[in-house]
């Protein structure tokens, strides 16, 4: 028995992964949160005969997409200016309802949106950092992809695995191309290679660009976050070896305390990340990439951070 919430459900991330989280059949019951039209998106997904039912307390699994989507010339760092006090409020809900659920974060900026519900949970002593995530699984599938396009058969897509670690946006998303399941050609110029890396780390833009004014990418992050769930949901259950490369808590980093919340490779069991795996051997561009990253991912994280610490402490000058 899963029980499975989207908060958010009726956004344009939201109901996508609302439809795949109710075809999967390891998904018994599904509660369906958000401001606006949830009723409607509750009554369209009831109409398909899956065990999936509406539950909207004591979730196992907690999926958030909630937020804006992102418009051409907005930058993740816009975002968060609204999306941040969205994701407080819900992180508060998750640990007075359901503080042993693992929470998946998708709402973006996700190097901050992350930090803030660890410091929430942390203020109502629920935090585990082995259930908590960032949602980082769209770079893995745009890094497969891609590389799938440069092989020349896109038929490969679904087996081609690139681990992508690092952050969610930008010179953050680190692309470890070198251990690609499928190599890439030897003949592949060192232009075309850094191309390939750049349109790992910003294939969003590519989204924002063609939606021209109308969003952000909602169907494959949709898809990217099911994918993720599914494993979470598939581990809880018992199934061993499962791994993927994720943004999760301090857990989920070789850095250790040195960086929290660098997306790493982790090994899923019943109680959350259960290993998390070193970088391994990389070539000197992805140790380039590395370094780049840290500054960056640093500075999100600390904005996450201070943006709880400033809330509470608002909030306490008021009482």
């Amino acid at each position: 028995m899963v029980k499975a919430v989207v908060l958010g459900a009726a956004g344009g991330i939201g109901q996508p992964l609302s439809l795949l989280l109710k075809a999967n059949p390891l998904v018994t019951e599904l509660g369906l949160y958000d401001i606006v039209n949830t009723p409607g998106v509750a009554a369209d997904l009831s109409h398909i005969s899956t065990p999936a039912k509406k539950a909207l307390t004591n979730a196992d699994i907690v999926v958030i997409p909630a937020g804006v989507p992102r418009k051409p010339g907005m930058t993740r760092d816009d975002l968060f200016k609204i999306n941040a006090g969205i994701v407080k409020g819900l992180a508060t809900g998750i640990a007075t309802t359901a503080p042993k659920a693992f929470v998946l974060v998708i709402s973006n900026p996700v190097n901050s949106t992350v930090p803030i519900v660890a410091e929430v949970f942390k203020k109502f002593g629920v935090f585990d950092p082995k259930r908590l995530f960032g949602v980082t699984t769209l770079d893995v599938v745009r890094a497969s992809t891609f590389v799938a396009e440069i092989l020349g058969d896109l038929s490969l897509s679904k087996s081609v695995a690139v681990p992508v670690v690092g952050g969610h946006s930008g010179v953050t998303i680190v692309p470890l191309l070198s251990q690609s399941s499928h190599p890439l050609p030897s003949s592949l110029s060192q232009d075309k290679y850094e191309a390939l890396v750049k349109r790992v780390q910003f294939g969003g833009d590519e989204v924002v660009k063609a939606k021209d004014g109308a969003g952000s990418a909602t169907l494959s992050m949709a898809y990217a976050g099911a994918e993720f769930a599914a494993k979470i949901i598939r581990a809880v259950n018992g199934e061993k070896g499962i791994a993927d490369a994720t943004g999760s808590s301090a857990l989920a980093s070789e850095l250790g305390e040195k960086l929290p919340y660098f997306s790493s490779n982790v090994e899923l069991g019943r109680e959350g990340v259960v290993k998390v795996h070193p970088l391994g051997k990389i070539t000197e561009a992805e140790q380039t990439l590395v370094k780049a990253a840290i500054p960056e991912l640093t500075k999100n994280i600390e904005t996450g951070v201070n943006f709880v610490a400033e809330a509470y402490k608002a909030e306490e000058s008021r009482l």
